[in-house]
């Protein structure tokens, strides 16, 4: 309300607020704050609630995210289907049965931590989205480590003077170093979660009529270090296989694990700088992204060949072709 001077208290105009405009009073014009969440209509002369903005199940990109990732539990569901019930076969002998199934297994985990990035966050899901995803993807990465290894040390066995080198890879051995790679990650995301926890943040400084919910990660230190660690064993697996991809079996599991880490450590190089110049609840909708991309490039370059000889090339799935020691054709 402006006074008009000169004339009676009663006479007054109105105009509108400057947008932004806290508890002024001055020269007769008084405006008055909305609400912590509530913004001034186009008219300046009322209070609507702010938008709200998160990345939901209800929009589109969120529902095809969702769909995406429970397509990849469901595929993950049928490979271990196949697996199973071909177990006995040479082609999933050949490449270690236990760890690939283990490796199946993660890729699920893999597929349905995502979901803890879609929804309006709240304090266990900030706190356990990031906790999930490093996990999952450290103990599908070590078992893809371990089976690289693996395929190094029969190789050498297989050479006079070399069979000293499978005791080291026993099963036991196997479990034990993915278990302690493992927990490795767990003590670094409880140290996370201990000194500076993610929390739900109301982040406005994108937008002042809009409040865009999303999870603050607490420490970036903590972040940090959890992607590293999963670098670090994606790259270390990586180059072994690539040293190992020239092997003399006709199906060669190095190759394969060569180009499903190239695929990998490509989507988590490309997302870092997608993660950080992305605002608000795109940054979640670029991580649910890059974990299902990075997964399903595990799981088709990993298994979409083996499957293929399976079901559609049994005459393949026998133990002279897998050895090369028979025809291919």
């Amino acid at each position: 309300m402006v006074r008009r001077k000169g004339e009676p208290k009663c006479c007054f105009d109105c105009i509108p607020c400057s947008e932004g405009k806290i508890n002024n009073k001055s020269n007769s014009l008084e405006c008055t704050s909305c609400p912590e969440d509530f913004w001034s209509n186009h008219q300046r002369d009322h209070c609507v609630p702010k938008k709200t903005e998160f990345l939901s199940y209800d929009e589109p990109l969120g529902f095809c995210l969702t769909a995406t990732s429970l397509l990849g539990t469901i595929i993950c569901a049928v490979v271990i289907g196949i697996f199973f019930f071909h177990r006995r076969t040479p082609i999933v002998l050949a490449n270690n049965s236990e760890l690939s199934f283990q490796l199946l297994l993660s890729l699920k985990l893999c597929f349905l931590c995502s979901l803890l990035f879609i929804g309006r966050p709240r304090l266990w899901t900030c706190q356990l989205r990031h906790a999930a995803f490093g996990i999952s993807f450290v103990l599908c990465v070590s078992c893809i480590l371990v089976k690289t290894m693996v395929v190094l040390a029969v190789f050498k066995a297989s050479k006079p003077g070399g069979g000293a080198s499978l005791k080291w890879f026993g099963a036991m051995q196997q479990r034990g170093t993915i278990l302690f790679l493992t927990s490795i990650q767990v003590v670094i995301c409880t140290a996370w979660l201990v000194s500076a926890s993610p929390t739900p943040n109301k982040n406005t400084q994108y937008h002042n009529d809009k409040i865009i919910y999303e999870c603050s990660i607490g420490s970036s230190v903590g972040f940090a270090v959890l992607l590293g660690y999963i670098g670090m064993l994606a790259f270390l697996s990586f180059l072994i296989a690539f040293l190992a991809r020239n092997l003399p079996d006709s199906f060669n599991e190095a190759k394969l694990i060569t180009f499903s880490m190239l695929i990998f450590c490509a989507v988590w190089v490309a997302f870092v700088p997608a993660y950080i110049s992305s605002p608000g609840n795109h940054a979640d909708a670029v991580e649910v992204f890059a974990i299902l991309a990075s997964s399903f490039g595990l799981l088709v370059a990993l298994f979409g060949p083996k499957c293929y000889i399976i079901l559609l090339r049994p005459e393949m799935n026998t133990k002279k072709v897998i050895m090369g020691r028979g025809t291919q054709s």
